[in-house]
């Protein structure tokens, strides 16, 4: 008999390559075998498809199969490739449309009783295919709204793998599935009964593009948590997220317990403009590749991570075996990674996101994979001043020994806080600041955020011809590229605080990115002295 294909997606990060899904039946000694570098996951993959094969009335051939995943050097894993084995397994034994098998992407895996589960990562996997030229897609009934996201691509939607045989041309019986007491029949939404070959869910290719919705659920797409005017008494922190959110600036918060870091940090996500498309493209193909729903649109809000204290550097940047997984860095990416009570963090965990920040980019190093993930985020740290948090506090007490003051603040390493551009001490509200907040005008969340969409559009326009589009992007060579240099007369403090060793080369270009933001907010068509004095003055800390 001859050989039948299909093809499938092999995701690696948010990257995917078609794969090609050979089949071929043989005239020797039954068995199944899966050749071309396939993981564990993978293999177990001939008693998923042949259980559900038999299970949904299609039972395989009796004779030898051999399943050839090609490219073969490529490595293959997890169980997405189910949907795909089955449907090349029935068309090389002539029992399905080997045409109309080739000419589709499948994607999905495979319950016993022949039913397909919905997957994680549909959304680059769709999307991996439609830029490698396929037109369409066959995806598990549950992943339909999510793959429909790119357009351009048609996408059938299929309850079990007899559906999709019977949408490839298959001609199968009734079939009727019996619930777990054996009484009653399975409803036909879930892909048996009579009318299971109609159940598919056809969604036709629209315009090139991608459609764009309210795409989020609760933990990362939620709502900002409360206003900016709820903020009392912390005029210069309240700036400070301004400043920090018009140019992308990496935070720290210092301050003792109940001084409102956490408070200040939640409200920072309500200053950020909407993503863009490629932005919105890309975190929600994380948020896919995290196994989060997108309920029928892409992520439009930047996204927020709050990993607990407890985490580590593999949930920190994201890891795994054989399938590797997004971590709470990158699936932060292009949005606020707030670390609370950063000093309790393992020292390590905190040093494995240096790399992300100063590259924008997560990978991941395997012994025969490497993974990449965009990882341009903003860092948001909040950390006391001690372990006992009153160090510095008026009317407190604090019990820690000076040795053990630095130690606990050195868990925050130097070359890290050297990629952190804005440090705030921030300090407790007192009792007449309480008391007279009513009379001081206090800026809202919505004003703020016009003044950082204000000041990025400023940025974008001056920055339309290069590659970045926020400041704090920009690298520090075209900063201090002689088209792009700033007088000497302007940077002078600057340049006295390298040669005194006061900040870092690093810590020199942190600056004048800072600079620039601050005259993006001020209107201005360059820094000022004034802007470089105060974006040095927030670099080595304001205390509000």
């Amino acid at each position: 008999m001859p050989v039948a294909s299909t093809r499938s997606v092999a995701l690696n990060g948010i990257d995917g390559h078609l794969v090609e899904v050979e089949a071929d039946v043989s005239q020797t000694l039954p068995g199944f075998v899966i050749i071309g570098l396939p993981d564990a996951a993978l293999g177990e993959a001939r008693e998923r498809v042949r259980l559900a094969a038999s299970n949904s009335g299609c039972a395989l051939t009796d004779r030898k199969l051999t399943v050839n995943l090609s490219p073969a050097s490529l490595p293959k894993h997890g169980s997405s490739f189910d949907l795909a084995i089955a449907l090349a397994c029935l068309a090389a034994a002539g029992s399905i449309s080997a045409t109309s098998v080739r000419r589709v992407v499948h994607v999905g895996e495979l319950r016993l009783d022949g039913r397909l589960r919905p997957s994680a990562g549909v959304l680059p996997a769709a999307l991996s295919a439609r830029r490698a030229g396929a037109d369409t897609v066959m995806v598990p009934a549950g992943n339909v709204a999510e793959a429909s996201l790119v357009s351009g691509l048609e996408v059938v939607g299929v309850h079990t793998l007899r559906e999709a045989a019977i949408w490839h041309g298959g001609e199968f019986a009734r079939l009727v599935q019996l619930d777990h007491d054996g009484s009653n029949p399975i409803s036909d939404a879930d892909g048996f009964g009579e009318s299971s070959a109609d159940a598919s869910v056809v969604v036709a290719p629209g315009e090139p593009g991608l459609r764009v919705g309210p795409g989020g659920d609760g933990a990362v797409q939620s709502a900002p948590d409360g206003d900016l005017s709820d903020v009392v008494g912390n005029p210069d922190a309240v700036e400070s997220l301004i400043v920090a959110a018009a140019g992308g600036h990496n935070l720290s918060l210092l301050g003792p317990p109940g001084s409102g870091k956490t408070m200040l940090a939640a409200r920072l996500s309500g200053l950020l403009p909407d993503l863009d498309e490629e932005a919105s493209l890309e975190a929600s193909c994380i948020r896919s590749l995290a196994g989060h729903p997108l309920n029928g649109g892409l992520v439009t809000r930047p996204p927020i991570e709050s990993p607990h204290h407890t985490a580590s550097a593999a949930a920190m940047i994201g890891g795994g075996s054989t399938i590797i997984r997004p971590g709470a860095a990158a699936r932060a990416a292009h949005g606020i990674l707030f670390l609370d009570e950063a000093p309790e963090f393992a020292p390590a965990v905190l040093d494995s996101l240096r790399q992300p920040l100063e590259s924008g980019t997560i990978t991941i190093h395997r012994a025969r994979v490497t993974a990449s993930f965009p990882g341009r985020f903003q860092l948001v740290l909040a950390a006391n001043p001690c372990p006992c948090g009153n160090y510095g506090v008026r009317d407190s007490e604090c019990t820690c020994p000076p040795t053990l003051r630095r130690r606990y603040l050195g868990r925050i390493s130097g070359p890290l806080n050297d990629r952190i551009d804005i440090h705030l001490a921030v300090n407790r509200i007192t009792a007449n600041q309480l008391r007279v907040a009513d009379e001081i005008p206090r800026i809202s969340t919505a004003d703020g955020r016009a003044r950082v969409e204000a000041a990025r559009e400023r940025a974008r326009a001056r920055l339309k011809t290069t590659p970045w589009r926020t400041n704090s992007q920009v690298p520090g060579t075209w900063l201090r590229h002689p088209d792009n240099r700033l007088p000497y007369p302007t940077v002078r403090s600057l340049d006295l605080a390298l040669e005194r060793g006061l900040i870092t080369m690093r810590g020199f270009d942190r600056v004048l990115r800072l600079s620039w933001t601050l005259a993006d907010l001020g209107l201005e068509p360059q820094p000022t002295k004034e802007h470089v004095g105060q974006a040095l003055y927030l670099r080595r800390g304001v205390s509000s």
